[in-house]
């Protein structure tokens, strides 16, 4: 009997193509789900084989991430199994489609995949550790069977787009297995250390790329529309029934879901009775957004500088391509829902978190994760309607300027990036909790539409509401690189309000402007940029987005780069200024653009690879190919704006925008105004707050001066984290009066934009001359000093062939006598040449000063002793000068020579873990005003003598011996104490 019409069940439909989509969600998932858990949790374990660990071995295999340690190999497991139905469903929804009664293809096909998967699951459950030669052998059947079912897929696919996609897929699995076999024989015959890491790279590709390949059979399945339903077809009896439906209408209707996709998600509601409170969290979300993003060179950096060479940490950079997945209709869907935003927000949250983990590894892989979530999110700001465009505009400049204000009001370093913490000047938890209420307010604030301002706009520029159609551009390329250019741009210029200042800098006497007291007049800049942007910008406008206002910015480019002092940093405001206007012309063409994910995802990369190039231009001798790049900042910067150019109005090249692209009601005109106007004199505020106290020196009655040279390693410790602070507490206890710090120029995207002098000049009170600036392509070089500078000069030493080196050559008033300071940084072991050239410069300038004062305090790669052409006995003899301690044979590369003084003490002070070279210190006293060294014979000056002898003026802290267990980790090595050296006699003080 028939079952009655009111029991039963309506059928159920299910697009066959969303199976694919959970089979790639799901693959990937148990991937990298166990990557990124294994790297958290067991990544020395992971990365260590029989040949090497860390830090030869960095990056895990496959295999030993999904197989070896609990739990990843558990929710490995777990989620391989979950995906064992839909990968099976594929191969026979493939051979549904492809099923013909002319060929066996489709067939043979089938057969294949089922083998296919069931090796795959082989290899999966049957780890190395279980059973080595069954695992290879699973996986070497796995990679036989992928060559029929790729080529053969190809072979049978009569759609042309996925025909040459899978083309292309399958010919880059099939080629990364040359590369990875030959890593693997490195390693298992030659035993290379670090081989292994490479061969895991390509393992890795070749799983991306088979799951990818895989994925491609979702065209196929939408181009035939084919259609899961399940019902009743009969008496009581379930049947599962395929229906193909190819019609017209079914596909107009998916394509308008997918053109309107952003106009019917949060972006066309941000607007909407926003209040007061809602702006301010939206500007500091903006403000999180840009920290977590400039934190990631900083933090992958770390693994740079230690091996001075590409250290695959790099890689990291391309965490910013995720806007790739927007590519899928359902995830921007998802990315661009309300929740879907709040959900970004939280995981951009993770960046900020990971100044918990102590781990460097750790913390890279977690501020990579939250800028894949950053950019994402950032993609969907940025592709808003034109109603709202401005809006989103306005809101990112608004954010990168209170980013660099609370850099200028933590002494150069953002309170919230994970290389900071309490003890380090970090506000960590601050940040995450006012974080976490405005992604609250985000959440919760009215979802009502934005159409009375929308109307408001139809009345003021003629133009449609926030229904307007899809954009239409398609010169997605240009408008990617114009906007990778420009974030780049941002970034390497007005991250930090002191960058510029360092552009500009010559030395003593003061002709131009200093970090800590003008670094404000860059923020007041870049508020009038974005100022004028908001207040008379509309893309229709002839004045932001025309070649004119292209010819001014780029006038001023070059005044930054070409002159120095006042001149140059005046051309540096106006720089930045032009920059912050063109941010809504910029991204109005990318926001019009048709390929949301190719054009942001092109933006991303560009920045990337920007980020690249513009620190090959210093640090080329550790690069491959490096001396092409080497010290020509002037063509990239010429190249960036050649990049940013292709956003203007050119009479040769139309460039139809959206109208009212950027246009802004008067309410939030106003609160831009007045937002920017409170940000402007929060940061003159903060630079009277910060005001330096006027340098005294510590023993101004007994004329003894105590001289330091440091080479801190670009302001990162060994645990990843910044050491200003660090450095400060050991200057401040050893009671400095001149330091050297060498490897401080800081002022570059990879170095995080930081000023390492502030927190000493701020905190301490010294005069200090920054050296060679970022312009100058060195390391740099810094001389703090707590006596006046007269003048200084800056020398870039001769350097045909490595590093170029920094030198400052500075005369202090010490207590009314001139001494002369030189503080410079050697070449490096690898270019004797170099060395010899350099280590002749500088005797040349001691020497040409003789007989005054001379204080050298410098990184020279040389042996104590050691002779021509070694640097040593050039600088001693030639330069006229005295070593430190002749006796002290255990140095390398620190040094300290003087001339025309009394050496009274000579320590040297462990690092703890702040840097890899000590802190060397001498102390000298000055013969009394209008006198000079009366004898200067080896005895006279080698009449050791214990601190008890010395006058307490002379004394170092007792707390840093070490059977007083030093301080903080730093203690007096080598000799266990400070060396004290008698007067001669008959010295006149």
């Amino acid at each position: 009997m028939a079952a009655p019409a009111a029991t039963r069940r309506a059928p159920y439909t299910l697009t066959a193509s969303k199976i694919v989509v959970v089979h790639t969600y799901l693959a990937y998932a148990a991937f990298f789900s166990a990557l990124a858990i294994g790297c958290s949790l067991h990544f020395r374990k992971i990365v260590k084989n029989g040949i090497a660990g860390w830090p030869e071995e960095w990056f895990p295999s496959v295999s030993a991430t999904i197989g070896d340690w609990y739990p990843e190999r558990n929710i490995f497991q777990i989620l391989i199994a979950l995906n064992s139905g839909p990968r099976l469903a594929l191969v026979l929804l493939q051979y549904y489609l492809q099923r013909s009664n002319t060929s066996r293809l489709p067939g043979f096909l089938c057969i294949v995949g089922v083998l296919r998967t069931l090796s795959c699951g082989g290899w999966v459950y049957i780890t190395s550790t279980d059973d080595h030669d069954w695992h290879d052998i699973l996986m070497i059947s796995y990679i036989v069977c992928n060559l029929p079912w790729m080529y053969g897929g190809i072979a049978a696919t009569t759609n042309p787009k996925s025909k040459s996609r899978r083309r292309y897929v399958a010919n880059s699995f099939f080629f990364a297995l040359v590369p990875m076999i030959y890593f693997f024989i490195q390693h298992k015959v030659h035993r290379i250390p670090g081989a292994y890491t490479h061969y895991a790279f390509f393992e890795w590709a070749l799983i991306i790329l088979d799951v990818l390949y895989d994925s491609i059979l979702k065209i196929d399945l939408e181009h035939a529309n084919l259609q899961i339903t399940l019902g009743t077809a009969g008496d009581d009896i379930a049947t599962t029934i395929l229906k193909v439906i190819d019609t017209d209408s079914s596909k107009q209707a998916t394509k308008g879901t997918k053109s309107t996709v952003v106009e019917q998600s949060v972006l066309a509601k941000p607007l909407a009775d926003l209040s007061a409170i809602s702006f301010l969290s939206d500007v500091y979300l903006s403000y999180i957004n840009w920290s977590v993003f400039t934190s990631l060179t900083p933090v992958l950096f770390y693994f740079s500088v230690w091996e001075l060479a590409l250290s695959g940490s790099e890689l990291a950079l391309l965490s910013t391509l995720s806007p790739i997945v927007l590519a899928i209709p359902v995830v921007l869907t998802v990315a661009s829902s309300r929740t879907g935003r709040t959900v970004l927000h939280l995981l951009t949250l993770t960046g900020l978190g990971a100044f918990v983990l102590k781990s460097p590894v750790e913390r890279l892989l977690a501020v990579a994760f939250a800028n894949s979530a950053l950019c994402i999110g950032w993609v969907v700001d940025w592709s808003a309607p034109p109603a709202n465009l401005g809006y989103q505009s306005l809101l990112t400049g608004l954010g990168l300027l209170l980013s660099s204000i609370s850099k200028h009001a933590n002494h150069g370093n953002n309170p919230v990036w994970p290389i900071v913490d309490e003890r380090s000047g970090g506000y960590n938890k601050i940040g995450i909790t006012l974080a976490l209420l405005a992604i609250t307010n985000f959440y919760t604030r009215s979802s009502s539409p934005a159409r009375a301002i929308a109307k408001k706009y139809e009345k003021q520029s003629s133009t449609k509401s926030d229904t307007t159609p899809s954009p239409t551009r398609a010169n997605w390329a240009f408008d990617g690189i114009a906007l990778g250019t420009l974030i780049f741009t941002l970034h390497c210029f007005v991250a930090d309000g002191s960058t510029l200042i360092a552009w500009s800098w010559t030395g003593y006497p003061v002709k131009g402007p200093l970090p800590h007291l003008h670094g404000s007049l860059t923020h007041v800049a870049q508020a009038a940029g974005l100022l004028l942007s908001t207040a008379f910008g509309s893309c229709s406008s002839s004045i932001f987005a025309s070649p004119l206002w292209f010819v001014y910015g780029a006038g001023s480019a070059y005044v930054t780069y070409a002159y120095k002092d006042w001149t140059g940093y005046i051309g540096g405001l106006n720089f930045a200024a032009f920059l912050m206007s063109i941010v809504p012309v910029v991204f109005g063409r990318a926001a019009s653009n048709k390929y949301l994910a190719r054009t942001y995802t092109l933006a991303f990369l560009v920045n990337a690879l920007w980020d690249v190039i513009n620190t090959f231009t210093v640090a080329y001798a550790f690069v491959p190919g490096g001396e092409y790049l080497r010290e020509r900042t002037d063509i990239v910067l010429t190249l960036q704006m050649v990049a940013i150019a292709i956003a203007f109005k050119w009479p040769a090249i139309s460039s139809s925008l959206p109208a009212s692209a950027y246009t802004l009601p008067s309410t939030f005109k106003h609160r831009a105004q007045a937002t920017l106007g409170l940000f402007t004199i929060a940061s003159l505020l903060v630079t009277l707050y910060r005001w330096p106290p006027v340098p005294q020196p510590y023993r101004p009655g007994s004329r003894v001066l105590r001289a330091g040279i440091w080479t801190v390693h670009f302001g990162i410790d060994d645990e990843g984290r910044d050491s200003q602070r660090r450095i400060r507490d050991l200057i401040r206890d050893m009671e400095l009066d001149v330091v050297g710090l060498l490897e401080t120029d800081l002022h570059r995207v990879v170095y995080g934009n930081r000023d390492l002098t502030r927190v000493m000049v701020e905190d301490l009170g010294f005069y200090v001359d920054l050296g060679p600036g970022p312009n100058q392509h060195t390391w740099g070089a810094v001389l703090l000093s707590k006596f006046p500078i007269i003048n200084s000069t800056h020398h870039l030493l001769p350097s045909p062939h490595g590093e170029l080196a920094p030198a400052i050559h500075a005369v202090l008033d010490v207590f009314g006598t001139p001494v002369n300071v030189i503080v410079a940084h050697n070449g490096q072991e690898e270019t004797p040449l170099d060395r010899e050239l350099q280590a002749t410069e500088l005797a040349r300038i001691m020497s040409s000063v003789y007989p005054e004062p001379v204080i050298f305090l410098g990184y020279v790669v040389t042996k104590p002793h050691a002779t021509r052409p070694n640097p040593y006995e050039i600088m001693v003899t030639d330069g006229r000068v005295h070593d430190i301690d002749k006796e002290d044979a255990d140095r390398w590369c620190e040094y300290i020579f003087y001339r025309g003084l009394y050496r009274t003490a000579y320590a040297r002070v462990s690092r703890s873990t702040i840097t890899d070279t000590e802190l060397q210190i001498g102390q000298f006293q000055l013969p009394k005003y209008g006198h000079t060294v009366v004898t200067d014979s080896d005895e006279s000056r080698y009449l050791r003598a214990w601190r008890h002898e010395m006058h307490e003026d002379h004394w170092f802290p007792t707390d840093y011996l070490p059977e007083n267990g030093g301080v903080r980790g730093h203690f007096y090595h080598v000799f266990n104490l400070p060396l004290f050296y008698k007067l001669p006699e008959g010295a006149v003080l």
